[in-house]
């Protein structure tokens, strides 16, 4: 454990921090629109502006967060304006960014390797100005992701919807374009540019299992990114000086890990939930329609009422009590199973 108090692995656990906290926040509204691969587009196309750091001299962080803006607006004006869908703007980012990325690389008389850092991440060497430029954007992603949830949830939900209500549905598209891209961004030296996307989707989608509602979706899916960050990295850490595991690649897997323990709860969630919603009533009638029962004589000694522990479901003119896995409504001498 003394490995976690080390300088470097302070500003890693740092930068780990709200690297998950924002990832989800931006990565909840793609999920939401169905553009779940978006930020892989931006992190190909992010490879473009690191190699034009690397190329002019200056700094590739600098120069992947303006060439990823620039790519994440671009997207939205091919998918709006032109009539390419949204996978095949998407799919222009992924070849033109990683090609133009590895030419770039050569024309800097740079080897592909020096993109690794980029690519899968390199956190436990980020220094402390990387780290509050890191903190800085995505407390400004946090800020604007949790702000102004209910206009972006609005347009990524129904976009003709929104512009009846009167939203700027242009603006706020880019604007979660733009937040995207700065995550990738930030993310960059977290992760990774080619696993981002991971950090920005797992999580969301390990959330969705087990939550009911959006606001409830975006706040586990902010405390799942942070888990899977700085576990990943905790794990990376730890088992460092035994075997050489990747800080990115097991804050990814952690992720999934995640999501494989909700998935089965969730179904059983769901299944539950089921059994508990009411028939629908029948409009001809008004009562629900007597046909779906089976009548079953009574033979368990079980007998249901107010306080015998089932749960109640209304049903028509009676109520429904669920026992080992099926409705009981006890009529007389009788059941009706559902």
């Amino acid at each position: 454990m003394e490995v976690l108090t080390y300088p470097f692995m302070i500003r890693a656990l740092l930068a780990a921090v709200f690297t998950g906290l924002a990832a989800p926040a931006v990565g909840t509204y793609l999920v939401q629109r169905r553009l779940a691969l978006m930020g892989d587009g931006i992190g190909h196309i992010a490879v473009t502006g690191v190699a034009l750091g690397l190329l002019t001299g200056t700094s590739p962080t600098l120069t992947a967060v303006i060439v990823a803006i620039l790519g994440s607006v671009l997207i939205e004006v091919i998918r709006e304006k032109g009539r390419t869908s949204g996978d095949v703007a998407l799919a222009l980012l992924f070849y033109g960014g990683i090609a133009g990325g590895v030419l770039l690389t050569g024309l800097a008389d740079q080897s592909a390797a020096t993109l690794n850092a980029y690519l899968f991440g390199s956190i436990t060497s980020i220094s402390w100005a990387d780290v509050w430029v890191t903190v800085a954007l995505a407390t400004v992603v946090i800020a604007v992701s949790a702000g102004l949830s209910p206009q972006l949830f609005a347009v990524a939900q129904d976009q003709e919807f929104a512009r009846v209500a009167g939203l700027n549905v242009r603006f706020y598209n880019v604007l979660v374009a733009v937040m995207a891209a700065v995550t990738v961004t930030v993310a960059m030296r977290t992760v990774g540019l080619l696993l981002v996307s991971a950090l920005m989707v797992v999580p969301v989608a390990t959330a969705q299992q087990v939550s009911r509602g959006f606001r409830a979706t975006l706040l586990l899916a902010m405390g799942l990114g942070t888990l899977a960050s700085v576990g990943g990295l905790t794990v990376s850490g730890l088992v460092s000086a035994d075997v050489n595991v990747a800080p990115g690649a097991a804050i990814v897997l952690l992720a999934l890990a995640g999501f494989v323990v909700a998935w089965p709860i969730g179904m059983l969630l769901r299944r539950r939930q089921r059994l508990a919603e009411p028939f629908a009533a029948d409009p001809g009638v008004g009562l629900a329609d007597d046909t779906d029962h089976t009548v079953v004589p009574e033979n368990h000694q079980h007998e249901h009422g107010d306080d015998c522990g089932h749960p109640a479901v209304p049903h028509g003119d009676h109520v429904d009590y669920i026992h080992d896995g099926h409705r009981h409504a006890p009529h007389g001498s009788h059941y009706d199973e559902h």
